[in-house]
């Protein structure tokens, strides 16, 4: 023990006669991979990436660039060549040992460093401080964008870039700090930094060419994993994050924040009598919607509103739609999702008593096309709130 202590001390002082400019140097000539360009290279990315997200994450832009080109510096120090599971930890003391700029800065700056590598695993802490909150997501978001982008995803139980870890990482960094972060912004940029890198020939990749659409669309759908498994873990069921995920208005949300509030406030209403039955009425306004679309085209357009002799179920029916998309939507603006439940919940009257009271399939052509509208609209305002259909029960 006093051996390796003494090889430590050794290297501590030979460390602070170096400093982190020439290990920034060194870098240059170290391979991060041999598609995606050199640790130095990786570093501008990282810096270029934590200074978009540090105003999202309530951090200073300045900082946080400054940390992240400090964050992997220690990896050319003499101490981290000896004793690797230090890298992080080491660069921490040596930002506080080592000169810096902004001095009133070196504590922050010296944590960031220390803790950007965390959480590296599901026992592990999540950190907490803006700084290094946006160090720690800039990182991993660089890892995965770069893999993801040379089509090195992980296939099955292999994973030899730790790409899952890094996934639940970013999750667990934006949940437990409440981060409002859009991941496809977030996750756009470093791939465009990468496609100018691939043009520049800084990185050679055959598929950092390829549409956005096919990478981004990728890895959003592993996060969607990933947030499942988590969830899932947490008692929460996966179906409910499916249909969560599903496309809005033709738009997926990219909120977690957002999606783990909508997946908690559709667990509770589908946990009482309202949500189970309503749940049961939409399946069956679906599965009549695709039984007659298969006959032909379905009716589109505005219900008539002047038919003579329509039930009072069907009005009822028709009233209700209308006043719960007008509650679900303004409770979606203002992100009250249980105020979005309830007002779905209002509809499940007025389902039962017009699948109870009124024959969908009138043969008169005009009531028909209606009650399919009518149904197309129950459907629809149900599916602002989520996609019901992929809710198993």
């Amino acid at each position: 023990l006093s051996a390796r202590l003494d090889d430590a001390r050794f290297f501590w002082d030979e460390d602070l006669k170096t400093g982190f400019d020439v290990w920034a140097r060194k870098l240059e000539g170290v391979t991060f991979h041999a598609k995606l360009g050199t640790l130095a290279e990786r570093v501008e990315r990282i810096a270029a990436l934590a200074r978009e997200i540090a105003p999202l994450v309530g951090a200073d832009p300045d900082q946080a660039e400054q940390a992240a080109r400090l964050a992997k510096a220690d990896l050319a120090s003499a101490m981290v060549g000896e004793f690797p599971e230090l890298q992080g930890v080491m660069g921490g003391y040596y930002a506080r040992a080592l000169p810096l700029e902004g001095e009133g800065r070196r504590n922050a700056i010296a944590d960031a460093v220390r803790d950007h590598y965390k959480p590296q695993g599901p026992a592990d802490s999540v950190p907490t401080a803006p700084l290094t909150v946006a160090v720690a997501l800039a990182d991993k978001l660089d890892t995965l964008v770069g893999f993801f982008a040379i089509d090195e995803k992980p296939t099955g139980s292999k994973d030899p870039f730790a790409l899952r870890r890094a996934a639940l990482g970013v999750i667990r960094l934006i949940l437990e700090n409440t981060a409002r972060l859009p991941l496809s912004r977030v996750v756009r940029e470093p791939l465009d930094r990468l496609q100018q890198a691939w043009r520049d020939g800084a990185v050679r990749a055959e598929r950092l060419d390829a549409d956005w659409v096919s990478v981004g669309g990728d890895l959003l759908a592993f996060f969607a994993d990933r947030l499942k498994v988590l969830l899932r873990d947490q008692g929460k069921r996966h179906d409910l994050v499916d249909a969560v995920f599903a496309p809005i208005d033709g738009k997926a949300d990219d909120d977690l924040v957002r999606i783990v509030r909508r997946v908690e406030a559709l667990d509770a209403f589908l946990a009482t009598d309202d949500g189970a039955n309503l749940l049961a009425g939409n399946k069956r306004a679906a599965n009549i919607l695709r039984a007659e679309a298969k006959k032909g085209p379905l009716p589109t357009g505005e219900r008539q509103t002047d038919l003579a002799g329509e039930p009072a179920a069907e009005t009822a029916l028709a009233q209700a739609v209308i006043a719960a998309r007008a509650g679900v939507d303004a409770a979606l603006a203002a992100e009250d999702f249980a105020a979005a439940m309830t007002a779905l919940s209002r509809l499940r009257g007025p389902v039962d008593t017009f699948f109870t009271d009124v024959m969908v399939n009138s043969d008169v052509p005009e009531e028909r096309a209606n009650r399919l509208k009518l149904l197309g609209q129950v459907r629809d305002v149900m599916g602002r709130v989520a996609d019901f259909g992929m809710i198993a029960g």
